[in-house]
């Protein structure tokens, strides 16, 4: 069997560094999203005619316990950063060691994560828009193509401002166009998938995961945990929500 090879010393001092700055990062975007959360009514405390009801019923729970995760990992990671060196490192030349790939790839994650949360969650169906995030994350970071994650993208980042541009008033975010738009560029998409699966065969799976598991969640969070959904009037999940009222709890509750 052949020796085992390690990074050399350099490469893992540029991790540590690395560590460090991304718990940083983490940190800066859990306590961020956390302030918003708590700015949902929590306590049964009334805010802007908004009654929170009981704390378990309350649409904070499931962002709390999110942020709150992330949050704690990300002191983790922090620490154990600064007690490998990365702290000291971070602020040294070698700290900063970065090549265009894995600058290219940071941008890509962001700008999927900026259009996902700034313009299509409040907009736009839950089961699309993440069905969307699902395959492009998948489609333009498995296997290490930078044109496929470019391309995954773009696509994003079009879904996200056609929904921000055009419907920017809380008042028109019930409309379905952007919903129509989102579904058209996931359909365009996952034709992409597809076409990949035919030399990496676990790309198949794609499409039922980006289905399966945004419907799964959105369902558990509205019908199990009594959660309010993002865009509840949304293309797709209006029509699991009238259903499951009018044709499936009737079968259990008569």
């Amino acid at each position: 069997m052949g020796e085992i090879q390690f990074d050399t010393e350099a490469e893992i001092d540029i991790t540590r560094a690395r560590d460090f700055w991304g718990a940083l990062v983490l940190i800066a975007l859990s306590v961020f999203f956390l302030i918003k959360t708590f700015e949902i009514p929590l306590w049964g405390e009334n805010r802007a005619g908004v009654s929170g009801g009981d704390w378990y019923n309350s649409a904070a729970i499931v962002p709390l316990f999110i942020f709150g995760s992330m949050l704690a990992l990300s002191i983790v990671l922090l620490i154990t950063a600064i007690r490998a060196g990365g702290g000291a490192r971070a602020f040294s030349q070698i700290g900063l060691g970065w090549d265009r790939a894995e600058a290219l790839r940071f941008a890509t994650i962001g700008a999927m994560l900026l259009a996902y949360i700034g313009g299509l969650v409040p907009r736009v169906d839950f089961i699309l828009c993440s069905g969307l995030l699902i395959t492009a994350l998948i489609y333009g970071f498995y296997g290490g193509h930078m044109l496929r994650a470019v391309a995954a993208a773009t696509v994003m980042v079009v879904a996200g401002l056609f929904a921000f541009l055009v419907f920017p008033a809380q008042e028109n975010w019930a409309a379905k166009g952007d919903d129509w738009v989102t579904l058209a560029l996931f359909a365009g998409l996952t034709i992409l998938v597809l076409r990949a699966s035919q030399e990496t065969r676990a790309l198949r799976f794609v499409p039922l995961i980006a289905v399966t598991a945004p419907v799964v969640l959105v369902c558990a969070m509205a019908f199990g945990f009594r959660q309010n959904v993002p865009a509840r009037g949304g293309l797709l999940f209006a029509q699991i929500e009238y259903h499951y009222y009018v044709t499936l709890r009737p079968l259990w509750k008569d």
